[in-house]
């Protein structure tokens, strides 16, 4: 009996401490950086998990400030109807190490973007102009449930890490949103490319299984995305 106590005993002390070691062993977002700025030499050859510094020297005094967000792309250069102009570490080598990235996502009428996941980031948004459906899908924990609402010009919304989601302009006119991530590279994974477009495809047999169709509907569906978006 007391061998079995003093065992219990450890186990609940063991338990305690990990529990309060628990925010820093998920912690989600990247590493914190160890110096003001760390402009990311994009041309270096040295592979790290992102990019290295440059000399203060050769980082020159624009890497705070970037325009690339004033202006859209062309909304009708591909069949979604929208246009991402990304602001990642690879446009804007100024957020390298600081956790932080942006995109401006420019929307025809009926224009969407597609179901996608961004596996290392957390988003948040606003509309600039336009109305927005919005649906963000909960995993199985949640019952795979949809949450969505028409977001106005001026309203915002968030969506977790690695939960799939999409918008879609309900509008009679062009919409714009920007989304900022937590992340210098959050990453991301189309859904429909990823199941129909990807490099060397997925085999058939496995999305007849996954996706109950016949083999002809999938070979229609990989058709579609050869090529990517």
């Amino acid at each position: 009996m007391g061998n079995s106590f003093k065992t219990l005993t450890v186990w609940v002390m063991f338990a305690v401490l990990l529990l309060q070691q628990a925010p820093v062993l998920i912690r989600a977002t990247d590493p914190d950086p160890l110096q003001d700025f760390c402009v990311a030499d994009l041309n270096s050859e040295v592979t790290v998990n992102g990019h290295p510094c440059k000399p203060a020297s050769a980082a020159g005094d624009e890497f705070l400030f970037s325009s690339r967000t004033s202006s859209g792309g062309d909304v009708n250069a591909n069949p979604n109807g929208s246009n991402v102009t990304k602001l990642d570490v690879a446009r804007w080598p100024g957020v390298n190490t600081l956790g932080v990235s942006m995109n401006r996502i420019d929307f025809a009428p009926d224009g969407t973007n597609p179901p996608h996941v961004h596996p290392r980031a957390s988003e948040i948004g606003v509309v600039l102009c336009g109305e927005l459906l919005v649906g963000i899908i909960g995993s199985l924990d949640s019952g795979n449930r949809l949450y969505s609402r028409v977001v106005r010009a001026g309203e915002t919304f968030v969506i977790p890490r690695g939960l799939m989601h999409f918008q879609f302009n309900v509008g009679k006119t062009e919409a714009t949103m920007i989304v900022s991530f937590n992340s210098q590279n959050p990453g991301i994974v189309f859904v429909p490319l990823t199941l129909f477009g990807s490099n060397p495809p997925i085999p058939t047999p496995v999305l007849v299984k996954a996706l109950r169709v016949d083999a002809g509907v999938v070979e229609l569906l990989k058709s579609k995305f050869t090529g990517g978006y």
